[in-house]
């Protein structure tokens, strides 16, 4: 496999170790989206024998969304992110920024460190549902970031509930120690993005409730109309990762993987060598093949 151009800028070079294969890859690979290497969800190691994660959002810094740490708010017209439309690390080696590494923690193999990416997007959309101590949690979706939600809010000190289209689904929220759903609930988080799933999360809601959205919706949100009113329920949108309390989420992710490897033991269900991307593509998408998260190694 070929390795990426060097960015504009100092740079750190850096041997890629794994990538996740996202639902985005996959969407744009069947699409035939073409002209820049795929691969936002990577580790991988320096020279030195020190491995990283990478959050691979491009930020100015200087802007006022960022000065709040709101970098994926980023102003700036480069403002984007590797992998998507612009280089990111489905190769060999790749050189990155240095603001972009993430140092691993003990007890965080870099092998599974490409899992830090999503569980900071599930991370950042756990925190952006603004949680009480008490409330009740259910998760719409099973796959790697409706997974990662419910381990994230279950590390915060929650119990969560996960509705899981299929069984190997069902299977890992319950290795993770996430229950079925029942009854109505104070926050309902979509990890599904799709119209019967945000359906769902308005039925399951309380009265007065929280939706935060983590499936992705490339035009209309196709939110409920009736049922959201009478139940006046709040939509909070969730994007990325950012810093709070001069923490990033990428962080805390890190640190949430490496307290408790049974989060990617359960999420990573298949490994393939990068050689064999298009048959790791073709199982990501395919759900009867009992994937979660599809990981490649070089």
């Amino acid at each position: 496999m070929a390795e990426t151009d060097e960015p504009e800028g100092s740079g750190v070079r850096l041997a890629i170790a794994s990538i996740g294969i996202c639902g985005t890859d996959v969407g744009f690979a069947a699409n035939g989206v073409q002209g820049y290497t795929y691969g936002h969800e990577f580790a991988e190691t320096a020279a030195d024998g020190r491995s990283y994660a990478v959050e691979p959002t491009v930020y100015c810094g200087e802007c006022g969304q960022c000065r709040q740490g709101h970098v994926q708010r980023c102003d700036d017209q480069a403002h984007g992110t590797l992998g998507i439309f612009r280089d990111g690390g489905m190769c060999d080696a790749i050189t990155v920024p240095e603001n972009m590494l993430v140092p691993l923690p003990p007890g965080l193999d870099v092998r599974d460190a490409c899992l830090v990416e999503p569980a900071s997007v599930a991370g950042h959309g756990v925190r952006a549902a603004a949680l009480e101590k008490g409330e009740r949690v259910a998760i719409v979706g099973g796959g790697s970031v409706g997974l990662l939600a419910a381990a994230t809010a279950r590390q915060r000190g929650f119990d969560v509930d996960v509705e899981a289209r299929h069984e190997h689904q069902r299977n890992a929220a319950e290795r993770l120690e996430a229950g079925s759903v029942t009854g109505t609930y104070d926050v309902v988080i979509d990890a599904a993005g799709s119209e019967a799933g945000l359906a769902r999360c308005a039925e399951l809601a309380r009265p007065g409730g929280r939706v935060v959205l983590l499936g992705v919706y490339q035009h209309t949100a196709p939110i409920p109309g009736i049922v959201s009113l009478v139940k006046e329920l709040t939509y909070v949108h969730s994007i990325a990762y950012s810093r709070h309390d001069g923490v990033r989420d990428t962080e805390e992710a890190a640190a949430l993987l490496a307290g408790d490897p049974e989060i990617a033991r359960t999420v990573i269900t298949h490994r393939f060598p990068l050689d064999d991307a298009a048959e790791a593509f073709r199982v990501a998408g395919d759900r009867a093949a009992g994937a979660i998260k599809v990981v490649l190694h070089p």
